[in-house]
């Protein structure tokens, strides 16, 4: 293992794109600890600590865990990539909806950067859209168990902080593209994962503190209970791979062409229809969805917003079926725009491919479609 880590940095271009990326990563570090001005830092963290231990879970939190605790300190890369996640989810959905957006994307090359650009322009609207509501919500002390977050609030610290936060999340979008220019893997990835690994250390830490005799919390949890739950943790995360990593394999048979004298195709190869098509995307927008009320409720005194995120608590029977349901729902809806077997079909008539066993056009989308909605 060591050596195999070794041997990567005896390869000149691939030791520079290491080191690009850790570079990027430092910096995304760095500027998860860079307080956005007019914030009381350590209120702020102390609010956040009080509702993790008491409530257990807000869109907040969720964005807190996507933006490395950046968050919690309300620092410039307090948005996190949520913004970019989330102009890029919606414009798949509408690429389904909208023709011209279908038609874009089928050019090519072009049309996957006119997409990208639609993208950016998205993130920028959300994260301006996010942050002001954030300034609004930061401006009222009665959010904040009294506690005063704000030490000059009014449109100048509005302004500033939606100018602050958008450029995090638009310079945090550039570090991502920088990594998939000039780095290793997928960018945005490698960043959202960097921002969720930062807290490990501080839930081991609160985790260990619940079995440690002497401190405030001790006795909470068994030390059998800490080794179930690790024993759970890797049942959870091998059956993860498992099901990401399965797929069916519909075999695929193209018929020989003579072109001139030249014999073309009469190979054999399938398409894989992946077990977990949506991937994570619907638990994403479940999640959004269902705790969006209470994330309203914090900055908009309406009794019936008030009463809608009291319906819906984390870990009550209603929330937990409609947050199923909304993933299930999701799972379908989101296969169904990212695979259209039409489209398949048609592309496999048109290159002289089928499955063997099934007409070629209509019959194999349905066929196709069948199997993907099983």
């Amino acid at each position: 293992m060591i050596q195999a880590l070794a041997n990567l940095f005896k390869i000149q271009d691939l030791k520079n794109k290491i080191l690009f990326t850790l570079g990027i990563i430092v910096i995304y570090r760095i500027g998860a600890y860079v307080p956005t001005p007019g914030i009381d830092g350590s209120k702020l963290a102390q609010f956040f600590d009080n509702i993790a231990r008491s409530q257990g879970g807000t869109l907040f939190g969720i964005m807190n865990m996507f933006a490395g605790g950046a968050m919690s300190r309300l620092t410039i890369f307090a948005l996190g990539i949520m913004p970019y996640i989330s102009a890029s989810i919606i414009l798949q959905l509408l690429t389904a909806v909208i023709p011209a957006l279908e038609k874009l994307a089928k050019e090519g090359e072009a049309g996957h950067k006119k997409i990208v650009q639609y993208t950016r322009y998205g993130t920028v609207v959300l994260a301006i859209i996010q942050s002001f509501f954030i300034a609004l919500w930061l401006e009222n002390p009665a959010r904040f168990q009294g506690m005063q977050i704000v030490q000059f609030p009014g449109w100048p610290f509005r302004v500033l902080t939606v100018i602050t936060l958008t450029s995090g999340t638009a310079f945090i979008m550039w570090l991502g593209e920088q990594i998939q220019e000039r780095g290793i893997g997928n960018g945005i990835s490698i960043i959202i994962t960097v921002g969720i690994i930062s807290r490990l250390p501080t839930a081991i830490i609160q985790l260990i503190s619940l079995v440690t005799p002497g401190a405030a919390q001790a006795g909470q949890l068994q030390p059998f209970t800490i080794v179930l739950l690790a024993a759970m943790l890797v049942a959870v995360i091998v059956s993860v791979v498992i099901i990401t990593q399965g797929q069916r394999k519909i075999p695929i048979q193209y018929a020989k062409r003579v072109i001139g004298r030249k014999v073309y195709g009469g190979q054999s190869t399938y398409i894989p229809l992946r077990v977990n098509q949506a991937g994570v995307i619907p638990i994403i927008f479940a999640q959004s969805l269902i705790l969006f009320p209470a994330t309203i409720a914090a900055i908009v005194p309406n009794p019936f917003v008030q009463r809608l995120a009291a319906g819906l608590n984390r870990g009550d029977w209603v929330y937990n079926i409609i947050y199923s349901l909304l993933i299930v729902f999701f799972c379908y809806f989101y296969t169904a725009i990212t695979f259209n077997p039409i489209d398949v079909a048609d592309n496999m008539k048109k290159y002289g491919g089928f499955v063997p066993g099934i007409r070629p056009g209509k019959t194999t989308a349905e066929y196709l479609d069948f199997i993907m909605t099983r």
